[in-house]
């Protein structure tokens, strides 16, 4: 597995790949979770992600810090930590669990964004500690804050990031479900105190484009493409690359919630040039899509991907030997309505 430099810095090298392990611990059970780090680590890949959150809302019952956990016992375990890229968050777990969840068994979402954690000072301290101690380790090379939290200053955000650094407990921060302004602000904060900046920015991106007048924050639009085309050092960590496999299945993209964000005329001639092309490769639209994704170069992208099943971790895996020719990435670029 080929390796990049993470937000430009020669000394952060990670695999081209990123595997999420979000649902390890929960709806991946352990044999599995387990055969398929054994396996990414055995191709090269170092870039784990993981979060406190993961995963709560998986099922009811789950409290968040399981996956975590999973990865602390392989680690100690295998002796791994060294060969590993460990990426983390805080800020988006719930002060309580319970209280989304409807008497349906679904997760009232607007309930539970009203209790994300945040990223104030203590908050964020007693997370990165509670992950350090499932992680079974002293150190976590990326934190992310999970989600932008707008009532703590970004000054108190930020002191408290560069303090968990200089005490040995992250290597790098980053930023995930945040607005491109925002971004900005912290990067001029951190400037303004001498702090480093954010090497990594994790946001939803696929090869499908959100659909005009969409207010969302988490999923990258034209103005972060060319904000982070603009800025090297800052490297996009896409989740949900494939979009939960949409792209190999036409019916089960039929009423998705996954493929609100993207419905349109638009995303109907895009998903045709992926399967023509895809045919043509004799490949999978999944595969053809992640390819894509790995061979973007302003900005680049390191695809994030989190399968459930070690079958669909397998069926990921062609898309790091795939080359696109000239014709095919122009046809896959000017794509649309």
């Amino acid at each position: 597995m080929k390796k990049i430099e993470l937000g430009g810095s020669r000394q952060t090298s990670v695999s081209q790949l990123a595997l999420g392990c979000m649902l390890m611990g929960t709806s991946t059970e352990e044999a599995t979770a387990r055969r398929m780090l054994d396996d990414y680590v055995g191709r090269g890949g170092n870039f784990l992600d993981t979060a406190n959150c993961y995963t709560w809302f998986v099922r009811r019952g789950s409290v968040g810090g399981e996956s975590e956990a999973l990865l602390g016992r392989w680690l100690s375990a295998t002796g791994r930590r060294d060969q590993v890229f460990l990426a983390t968050k805080g800020g988006a777990m719930l002060t309580d669990v319970a209280a989304p969840w409807a008497a349906t068994g679904e997760v009232d979402w607007t309930i539970a964004r009203g209790l994300f954690e945040g990223a104030g000072r203590q908050t964020l301290q007693d997370a990165l500690e509670g992950s350090l101690r499932r992680l079974q380790t002293d150190y976590v090379d990326l934190y992310y804050v999970h989600v932008d939290d707008r009532a703590t200053p970004l000054e108190e955000t930020l002191e408290t990031l560069e303090e968990l650094r200089r005490a040995g407990k992250i290597r790098h921060f980053g930023w995930s479900n945040v607005r491109t302004w925002r971004l900005e602000r912290i990067r001029q904060l951190c400037d303004k105190h001498g702090w480093p900046t954010p090497i990594a920015l994790q946001q939803q991106h696929t090869y499908l484009r959100r659909r005009p007048g969409l207010e969302q924050a988490s999923i990258v639009d034209d103005e972060q493409l060319d904000y982070l085309a603009q800025h090297p050092d800052l490297t996009l960590v896409a989740y949900s690359p494939i979009l939960k496999g949409l792209y190999d299945d036409p019916r089960k993209r039929q009423g998705h919630w996954a493929m609100q964000p993207y419905a349109g005329l638009d995303s109907e001639a895009r998903l045709a040039t992926v399967r023509q092309t895809a045919s043509e490769l004799g490949i999978t639209p999944n595969q053809l899509v992640l390819a894509w994704l790995l061979q973007q170069r302003s900005p680049r992208v390191v695809p994030l991907v989190g399968p459930r099943t070690w079958e669909q971790y397998q069926d990921l895996l062609p898309a790091l030997n795939v080359e696109l020719c000239p014709e095919h990435w122009s046809r896959l670029q000017s794509a649309g309505a």
